[in-house]
């Protein structure tokens, strides 16, 4: 138990220093193109232009940080009291202050908060604008003080340190040991910890004065997991040497790393191959004095190729192939052993411990997300619960068919269970159940109600654990008859009609593509039917822009956010399948439904989905039959 707990602090700083730096990914990328586009050794030297490099490493990036930092904690007041905290220490020394923004930005959050609450209930009526503006005022101007004089000359004396630790294991060739932390550690999914907390601000402060910086590829180097796909693509059997060759392309040209990670988790001794793979490709870089301008985010060959400054393309390609060469050499020795012994590799297992490393999959009722603090109802004040999403009718609709199933077969199909966007969650809901990254929306559109937020609107626990709770506080004369109207609402009578699901809207048997271009094609055929507005389909790429729809067990629902119900003219859905899979964010779907929903038509779809999905047979069979009666009669019968 000790050791999950500090594996999961582990993994929160990770995602903490993740959030404060990957907002800003495209402002980085913008301080690097015109880094190696206009200094005196850039592809186009140009002495005005050039004069951005400076204030925007200086002022600009590490100010975003700090913005972003604070807000995590508190919110855009948050925001703002670090930025002006974060201006103390950028003053006060003469480096770009990452470290120090990394600092300050969640110190000035956490201070802000901790006034207001502070202040909270205790304001005369009419006084509180007053108060909120010279509170923060004062906050930030003492914290910006502060960090002047005290933060900013230790953050220097430590990056001081550290840079005279870095000089030395460089100046004696140990750099390539780096490659035993940082590998083991991407798997982990302590990469954008390492990559974004510690390499990157090391990386910026190097660029800064000699123009580039190996530290930008010790993490982000794709030759290491490129080895390993490559060897299972050639030397393993089935289901893992069939899925090698889609991994490789979204893990070497869409830089997502993540994708080969279960491949290693698979067969752990093949953390060799990615050590040996990293370490010869940074003794390469290394070797040919190779760097990059700015962080290549994602890992992909062209992010590498976009940041590689003039004159560094041999080295940068020579060192990627060199570490692909030999993670390949070394993997190819014991995938090769395995399939000659005939040893199964259970690719499956390794996702779920991917799942778990990630913290996909919720165990325990804080982490399915009912928050202290929120209003809870008893069981006999309960008789509305909302499912909430941008555009009300996708994951939500899923989540409000699966839960109201499970409160049928426990007795208490009584209770409202119904779908709705944000915008539109009625003011008697007593529970408002949503995505953990729209809930304080949700909270702000309706806060009386009580709100759970979840991770999974497929395997998450909290509709367990909230039927439960029902039932074990409802009493026995609790009304057992379902009124018309929710009869009507959940929609289970009869077959689909055809005027929702036509059969020429299913597709089988398609090849891999894009995600976009894979969302794009259902919205087409929705568009073809007649169901929506052609710019639907760019309502739906918004959509999977803000938040991914993909729901879990190889299903995703693209569909539009909810402005975007105006561009429907009536209901409809497409089915595409990729029997392959078609990435989305790190996870893949083989189904691709899209929708197009004006009432409460399309639910039945979806709540025959859920069913058949949540059998591990029925899913694969969707995944991979030919068969498109099999289909059309599943989602409408």
């Amino acid at each position: 138990m000790q050791k999950s707990n500090i594996h999961d602090q582990i993994q929160g700083f990770g995602r903490f220093l993740s959030g404060m730096v990957m907002p800003n990914i495209g402002a980085f990328i913008a301080w690097g193109l015109i880094t190696a586009l206009f200094i005196p050794t850039g592809w186009t030297p140009n002495e005005n232009l050039a004069a951005m490099v400076g204030p925007m490493i200086t002022y600009l990036l590490p100010l975003l940080i700090a913005f972003s930092g604070g807000r995590l904690v508190a919110g855009i007041r948050g925001g703002v009291i670090g930025a002006i905290a974060t201006m103390g220490v950028i003053v006060g020394v003469d480096i770009p202050m990452f470290i120090g923004a990394m600092i300050m930005g969640p110190l000035g959050g956490y201070t802000i908060k901790k006034v207001d609450q502070m202040f909270e209930g205790n304001i005369k009526s009419g006084f509180e604008m007053l108060v909120a503006n010279f509170s923060a005022g004062i906050v930030g101007g003492a914290l910006a003080i502060l960090a002047y004089q005290i933060i900013g000359p230790i953050v220097l004396s430590l990056n001081t340190a550290l840079g005279a630790g870095v000089e030395w294991i460089v100046s004696r060739g140990l750099l390539p040991l780096a490659s035993i932390f940082v590998e083991p550690a991407k798997i982990l999914f302590l990469n954008n910890a390492i990559n974004h907390g510690v390499l990157s601000p090391l990386g910026i402060q190097q660029a800064s004065e000699v123009g580039k910086s190996i530290f930008f590829m010790l993490e982000t180097n794709p030759g290491p997991g490129l080895g390993i796909l490559l060897a299972y693509w050639v030397f393993s059997k089935g289901m893992v040497k069939q899925s090698a060759p889609g991994a490789i392309l979204i893990h070497f040209f869409g830089g997502i790393h993540e994708i080969y990670f279960p491949y290693v988790l698979m067969k752990p001794s093949l953390l060799l191959a990615v050590i040996g793979g990293g370490a010869s490709g940074i003794f390469t870089f290394n070797l040919f004095g190779s760097g990059l301008v700015a962080t290549p985010s994602p890992g992909s060959i062209f992010a590498y190729m976009a940041m590689t400054p003039r004159g560094n393309y041999f080295g940068v390609l020579v060192g990627i192939t060199i570490s692909a060469v030999v993670s390949f050499l070394i993997a190819s020795f014991f995938i090769k052993r395995s399939a000659d012994r005939g040893e199964d590799m259970q690719f499956d297992s390794a996702q779920n411990q991917i799942r778990d490393l990630k913290g996909r999959d919720l165990h325990t009722e804080k982490s399915a997300g009912v928050e202290a603090g929120d209003k809870k109802y008893s069981a006999d004040e309960i008789n509305k619960i909302i499912f909430a999403c941008d555009a009300g009718m996708g994951s939500s609709a899923m989540g409000a068919s699966r839960l109201r199933k499970k409160l049928e077969q426990a007795g208490a199909g009584d209770i409202s269970v119904t779908n709705k966007a944000i915008e539109e969650i009625p003011q008697d809901a007593q529970i408002v159940l949503t995505h953990k990254n729209l809930t304080d929306r949700a909270k702000k559109a309706a806060p009386n109600a009580e709100h759970i937020s979840i991770d999974d609107f497929l395997q998450t626990p909290a509709y367990d654990m909230l039927v439960d709770r029902i039932t074990r506080e409802k009493s026995e004369e609790s009304k057992t008859k379902k009124t018309s109207d929710q009869v009507d609402e959940k929609n289970k009578d009869g077959e689909l009609g055809s005027d929702v699901l036509k059969r020429e809207n299913i597709k089988l048997g398609l090849e891999s593509i894009a995600r976009d271009e894979a969302i794009k094609m259902a919205g087409e055929l929705l568009y073809e039917s007649g169901y929506v507005n052609e710019d639907y389909i760019d309502a739906m790429l918004e959509r999977e822009e803000d938040l991914t729809t993909y729901i879990g067990q190889g299903v995703a629902i693209p569909h539009g956010v909810g402005a975007a119900k105006k561009k429907i003219k009536k209901t409809g859905i497409s089915i595409l399948q990729f029997p392959d899979g078609v990435d989305f964010e790190g996870e893949t779907a083989y189904l691709v439904i899209g929708i197009a929903g004006l009432g409460n038509e399309h639910l039945k779809v979806l709540a025959n989905l859920s069913e058949m999905i949540e059998d591990d047979d029925n899913a694969e069979k969707l995944r991979t039959t030919d068969d498109l009666d099999y289909i059309y009669k599943k989602f409408t019968l």
